[in-house]
């Protein structure tokens, strides 16, 4: 039988690609987002038999709700991508205990929501990996106080995990990208505005280019695969070397 992985955040630019990959890598995906209408958009263009599973990822009864149904249909759960996130641009000065709240929410309370609700699965099955999406925020160097925080809180959740629930078999990862090109980011700006952001990002990257989608799903399927199986409690950056100091 398949292995199944779930991919949260799945009808946005991001998770849609992720899903697909996986489903290409020979997983049964199910694409969980709060935006029904997306992810059945994103779940039209993956071949096979993808399943979409609305849920509100912040509530712990709709999470616990996902996994029950995923458990009835599949009788497992291999992976868990945990892609959904929001980032709200505010100065600390006017950030609003509401932005701040909302920002950790989803960004991290949603991961741990889900995975908390999958070890008794994982325990049954003593194998499971977890891949979350962060941020080559988490590393500082961001003026968006909520969203690298919450990036970082994600990394601890991530390394955490992964001492905790080795024993059973499972492994947690991250990958953490830089401005990836996606419909999420063009939102952020107009045409324009965009143009001389990429503009000025990639002026100081190693490899002078944006990262793509597809970048960011490669690391995912590989983490979530056999491949990786040795691999856990590691923060892989795919941002075309922006995580690395600038040369003296």
């Amino acid at each position: 039988m398949d292995k199944v992985a779930i991919v949260t955040g799945a009808g946005g630019g991001l998770g849609s690609v992720i899903a697909r990959e996986l489903a290409a890598d020979g997983f049964q995906v199910v694409l969980a987002d709060r935006d029904e209408a997306a992810a059945e958009a994103a779940a039209a263009a993956i071949p096979g038999s993808p399943v979409v599973a609305p849920a509100d990822l912040t509530d712990a009864e709709d999470v616990r709700r996902l996994v029950d149904e995923v458990a009835r249909r599949f009788g497992r759960l291999d992976v868990v991508v945990n892609s959904a996130g929001i980032e709200r641009v505010h100065p600390l000065e006017s950030m609003s205990e509401a932005d701040w709240d909302t920002t950790m929410d989803v960004n991290v309370k949603g991961p741990m929501l889900l995975c908390r609700a999958v070890v008794p699965l994982w325990r049954e099955q003593r194998s499971g990996s977890v891949v979350n999406i962060s941020s080559r925020a988490w590393l500082g160097g961001s003026a968006n106080t909520a969203y690298a925080s919450s990036k970082a809180a994600l990394v601890g959740l991530t390394v955490s995990m992964a001492v905790e629930l080795g024993p059973l078999g499972v492994r947690a990862n991250a990958v953490a990208p830089s401005f990836v090109r996606t419909l999420f980011n063009r939102q952020r700006t107009d045409i324009t505005d965009q143009e001389r952001m990429i503009e000025r990002y990639t002026a100081f990257t190693p490899l002078r280019r944006l990262v793509e989608p597809i970048d960011v799903a490669n690391a995912v399927v590989f983490l979530a695969s056999e491949r990786a199986r040795n691999i856990t409690g590691e923060v892989l950056h795919v941002c075309a070397g922006a995580q690395l100091p600038p040369i003296p």
